[in-house]
């Protein structure tokens, strides 16, 4: 019988418990259990009253070096009591761990734990207080490169599009938007004035499903896995096109998104430029994530991706467009 090598697996809890406990020098209650088995397995390890949150990498989905910047950039914005969960070392000073699975050797970082709770109805005050806490973090990376990913027209929405010809039918209207928007995307970008954009290390997923919230004002953002160069409006605009879409009272929108920018800016401005861009900024992120969902079908996203769900996700995007009054034709 010929050997079929594993494409995906899924450790074991219980004895990821173990291997933790010992690593970390942890209690003999230490307990773990699987949060969520998506772009990476994530574990919930506790220890007695202390929590800790255990990413296992996907096999091959991030390089060592691309880990380590992930932390580099982590470990700047600790430094800099910048409201984040961090990553831990264990008793040898490692935060890489390496993990022997039958599709080979997966990396692992353990983090602290991030208290409070996720808000998908975010309030006035929260978005005021994101929006300082974004500002907080872009006050910092500006200018602080990483070796990761540089998020351009070609890295959002060209490639991107290539990637999700593999599993969508090209020739439906929603892909013909994807393939139209991205040569949108790159005119609007490569024609911008870039004396006018801010530019640094960007997280590209700053949403309520990526930060939790303690006695209502106190957050703490976590999930750094999308982490690259670019401009830092990205993480405006994408957080502005979330807000967009889990609020659909649009006059509360426009109360909340104003707090947003009013929480950015006691800490950094967003010029004239930047504004501008923003709704072709959250067009481009939005195109990329198409295209991470395609990147991952094997070990994510097979359960939805289809000409049915761009569909629903691209219905999505141009009701953003609309409402900012932009249309590609």
């Amino acid at each position: 019988m010929s050997k079929i090598p594993v494409v995906e697996s899924k450790l074991s809890a219980a004895l990821l418990a173990v291997f933790v406990r010992e690593k970390y020098g942890l209690s003999a209650n230490t307990a773990c259990r699987m949060l969520k088995a998506g772009m990476n397995h994530t574990y919930l390890v506790s220890d007695n009253e202390q929590k800790y949150i255990f990413r296992v990498y996907n096999y091959n989905w991030r390089s060592e070096v691309e880990i380590n910047e992930e932390i580099r950039l982590l470990n700047l914005l600790k430094e800099n009591q910048v409201s984040v969960s961090s990553p831990v070392t264990d008793l040898s000073n490692n935060y890489i761990l390496k993990i022997e699975a039958p599709e080979g050797i997966r990396n692992a970082v353990l983090f602290t734990y991030a208290e409070g709770e996720k808000l998908r109805e975010l309030t006035e005050s929260s978005c005021f207080n994101i929006g300082v806490l974004m500002g907080k973090i872009h006050q910092l990376t500006e200018g602080f490169s990483i070796d990761r990913i540089s998020y351009n027209p070609e890295t959002l929405a060209e490639l991107p599009y290539l990637y999700a010809t593999k599993y969508l039918t090209p020739t439906t209207d929603e892909m013909e938007y994807v393939k139209k928007s991205a040569a949108y995307i790159k005119d609007v970008f490569e024609n911008a004035d870039e004396s006018k954009i801010r530019k640094g290390s960007v997280h590209l997923d700053i949403w309520y499903d990526n930060m939790s919230v303690k006695n209502g004002s106190e957050i703490t953002i976590f999930d750094f896995d999308f982490c690259g160069n670019g401009w830092l409006l990205l993480d405006v605009a994408y957080f502005s096109m979330q807000l967009f879409h889990t609020e659909p009272d649009k006059e509360k929108l426009k109360l909340k998104t104003a707090e947003f920018f009013k929480g950015y800016e006691t800490i950094t401005k967003l010029s004239d430029e930047e504004r501008r861009l923003l709704p072709v900024a959250g067009l481009a992120i939005w195109i990329f994530y198409l295209g991470v969902q395609a990147q991952t079908f094997i070990t994510f996203s097979n359960v939805f991706y289809s000409d049915n769900y761009a569909k629903r996700f691209i219905g999505m995007v141009k009701s953003w467009m609309a409402y900012n009054e932009i249309e590609i034709k």
